[in-house]
């Protein structure tokens, strides 16, 4: 995909040989500079040896040959792009030019000499005003000591006097210093003018796209808050005040320092875990080391600390970009990050980049899954491109601002570094640590969060590298034509692309426990009940109008997540469970391959119906699957309108109601083989969600028979599935 620089080999030239020359020859006889003067343009033509006249005196001299302007200026734009060409592009460039291959050799050999030179002497101008700098700052620490005193007595201090980690300290606290008061300039050009609020921010707003072929994380009309409403935190916190902004940026200066240091450092402060499957933080040794920040963990508030790395397959420059706008960062984190909303913007950041980016925001985390309560933040972001090319982003809770309120989730310093690879690559090393009231998650999912697997680094990460994944898929160009299915027209790819993204963000935001939307038990008292709410869809040309009944249930299965995953997504499979299929025969007729897994990718399917009486169905689904957790959402939708988006039309006014399933490990363990007797040794916690019209007239009341057959059909469909991957444990 990448092609290395095919000049790179060339790394051992032959230098001109001038040993042969007497002292007599012209250029024995040349100063430095007129050498550097000609060395570029000029060149000496030495006779073949079949034209040398044998009587000829070794000192005589060689005859001497000027380029012309024309052949210097052709000749210095190819260095520009090549100074080591190779025999084939000296012989072209000699053709070209009406020069022989020798003298484009000499040329070249020449001028790379005379680089050289040049390049030298900078180099010692340069150290010698930096020998010139270090002497005159040696004077004066030597003029500081002489007159310095001691804090205590008054009188002369000795030198020693101070310890190395006091001196050690006092720079770092310098440098601290420093920052603080640049971003306080930074945030003080804000102060006085209209506060940058954006209050219907969520990951359906409006946003800045990558500005890349296909914005496959573009956002969508803002649907969502007028199906949801608004959290409870996000209605009840407003931006800082005047006073308090000093304090944010006090803060996001330290939590950088600390992010950085957790990201690279080892042991102590991060130890293996008993069975050598992760890390996990020294909590005595963190106290130590970083004894500043946002105070003690509070009393009945449990710590989660972890770390991942990997290399993705997308440039620094667009990843700093989605983490630092909340529209793009709730879209590719959609599994993750329910709800999000920038409340102010302290700093746009400096040089037409995010360095020096400074926003508060409040954010509420999700696992899929009514059984696990989401997590709310109230944070300051900051971003900082550090001296070495390295980017980092942090994130750090303000509660200590709002101490009227209770809070069950604390952010201490976590966020992400990343560092610039070849070829758009960019490795990533994600910290998450967090304090958390856990008590109120289901007992089948205590594993999976207390594993990290729910909300730690490795799910951001798995995530991001599939999101990553999914981009470059869509941009692709190479797309094999002879695949039967495959949409290989780019506006068509886009706009099914565009639709299915939508599909999957609405389903994401109204599968979990969030605080936007209350579940409704009906019946029994097991983790299996089967949870209902209703939403009413007004004037929404992406949702058809009425009364949408939504219904989910989550439970464990002995069975891997893999084995679940291929069962659910495999459209041979779906009339075993599908009860809206009726049985019949389901093709796929188009799909989009959208990461290295087989399993990620977008399908269009048509349902054929076993009752002639009724006409075909089609079915939009998207399968995608990581170590930390898997999805297959789908949505029916109208032939008419699936034409239009292949054709490359508007997806945005194609009605959708996804459903689908979100399959999650059931702890860190894996499946050694055998049977799967209990949670945590390898099975699946699934979720399975509908969403049903069942009235198109939005102010109608809900009917109990509506609820009772909603309520029997996903209990069906449980059962259809616990009998199809796991017949022996009914």
């Amino acid at each position: 995909m990448f092609q290395p620089n095919m000049f790179e080999s060339h790394h051992h030239h032959h230098l001109l040989d001038m040993s042969n020359k007497s002292p007599e020859n012209e250029l024995d006889m040349l100063r430095d500079d007129d050498y550097e003067s000609k060395s570029g343009t000029d060149i000496m033509e030495a006779p073949s040896g079949d034209d040398q006249d044998p009587n000829q005196l070794p000192n005589k001299k060689k005859r001497y040959h000027r380029h012309t302007q024309h052949q210097i200026q052709e000749l210095e734009s190819f260095f520009k792009e090549c100074p080591h060409p190779d025999d084939k592009q000296r012989k072209e460039l000699g053709r070209r030019l009406s020069l022989e291959p020798l003298q484009v050799k000499f040329w070249f050999q020449n001028k790379r000499t005379q680089m050289k030179a040049q390049h030298e002497r900078c180099e010692n101008t340069q150290l010698r005003n930096d020998n010139e700098k270090l002497r005159m700052e040696n004077i004066r620490y030597k003029e500081a000591l002489t007159n310095a005193t001691c804090p205590n007595c008054g009188g002369p201090a000795a030198i020693g006097e101070m310890s190395f980690d006091e001196q050690h300290l006092r720079i770092e606290n310098a440098r601290l210093r420093e920052e603080i008061d640049r971003i306080s300039g930074i945030a003080a050009k804000y102060v006085g003018k209209p506060l940058l609020t954006y209050p219907n921010l969520s990951h359906n707003g409006p946003q800045r796209s990558l500005d890349l072929p296909i914005a496959s994380f573009s956002s969508q009309p803002a649907m969502v808050d007028d199906m949801f409403g608004t959290s409870g935190l996000m209605r009840s916190v407003s931006g800082p005040s005047e006073a308090d902004k000093p304090v944010i940026i006090e803060l996001a200066v330290a939590a950088m320092e600390e992010l950085v240091r957790m990201a690279q450092s080892g042991e102590p402060l991060w130890v293996q875990n008993p069975d050598n499957s992760s890390e996990m933080l020294n909590e005595e040794d963190y106290a130590q080391t970083f004894p500043r920040g946002i105070g003690p963990k509070q009393l009945g508030l449990l710590s989660e600390a972890s770390r991942e790395s990997a290399v993705v397959i997308m440039n620094h420059v667009n990843l700093v970009e989605i983490l630092m706008d909340v529209g793009q960062w709730s879209n590719v984190f959609s599994g993750i990050v329910s709800r999000a909303m920038t409340l102010e913007v302290l700093s746009t950041g400096v040089a037409g980049n995010y360095n020096g980016a400074l926003q508060v925001m409040t954010a509420e985390y999700q696992v899929p899954s009514p059984l696990v309560p989401t997590r709310e933040y109230y944070f300051v972001r900051y971003c900082k491109q550090h001296v070495d090319g390295m980017w980092a982003v942090v994130d750090v809770s303000l509660d200590s601002l709002r101490p009227t309120m209770m809070s069950r989730s604390r952010r201490r310093p976590s966020g992400c570094l990343i560092q610039e690879l070849p070829n758009g690559y960019s490795k990533v090393t994600w910290v998450e640590h967090v304090e958390i009231d856990d008590r109120s998650v289901h007992d089948i999912y205590r594993l999976l969060v207390n594993s990290g697997l729910g909300f730690g680094a490795r799910r951001w990460v798995a995530t991001l590298e599939r999101q990553c994944e999914r981009l470059a898929s869509a941009m692709a160009n190479n797309i094999p034509a002879g695949d039967v299915g495959v949409i290989t027209t780019l506006d068509g790819r886009k706009s099914m692309l565009k639709l299915s993204e939508r599909m999957v963000l609405s389903f994401c935001s109204g599968v979990g426990a969030s605080t936007t939307h209350t579940w409704t038990t009906l019946s029994g008292s097991g983790a299996d009940d089967v949870r209902v709410m209703t939403r009413k869809s007004v004037d929404d040309p992406g949702r058809p109008p009425g009364i949408v009944l939504s219904a989910a249930t989550s439970f464990w299965i002995p069975v891997p997540p893999k084995q679940v995953f291929d069962f659910l997504r495999d459209e041979n499979s779906r009339s075993e469970w599908d009860i809206l299929s009726n049985g019949g025969l389901v093709q796929e007729m188009a799909h989009i391959a959208n990461g290295r897994d087989p399993g990620n990718c977008v399908s269009l399917l048509r349902v054929n119906s076993a009752n002639s009486s009724q006409g075909n169905m089609l079915i939009l689904q998207e399968s995608s699957n990581d170590p930390t957790g898997s999805y297959v959402i789908y949505a029916p939708v109208d032939i008419a309108a699936m034409n239009v988006v292949l054709g490359g039309g508007d997806p945005d006014y194609v009605a959708l109601l996804p459903s689908g399933f979100a399959i999650l490990p059931d702890g860190a363990g894996k499946h050694q083989g055998g049977s799967i007797l209990e949670v945590g040794n390898g099975g699946s916690l699934l979720t399975v969600a509908f969403q049903i019209l069942v009235d198109s007239v939005p102010t109608a009341k809900l009917s109990l028979g509506s609820v009772a057959t909603v309520n029997s059909l996903i209990k069906c469909t449980v059962e259809r599935i616990k009998a199809a991957v796991a017949p022996e444990n009914p």
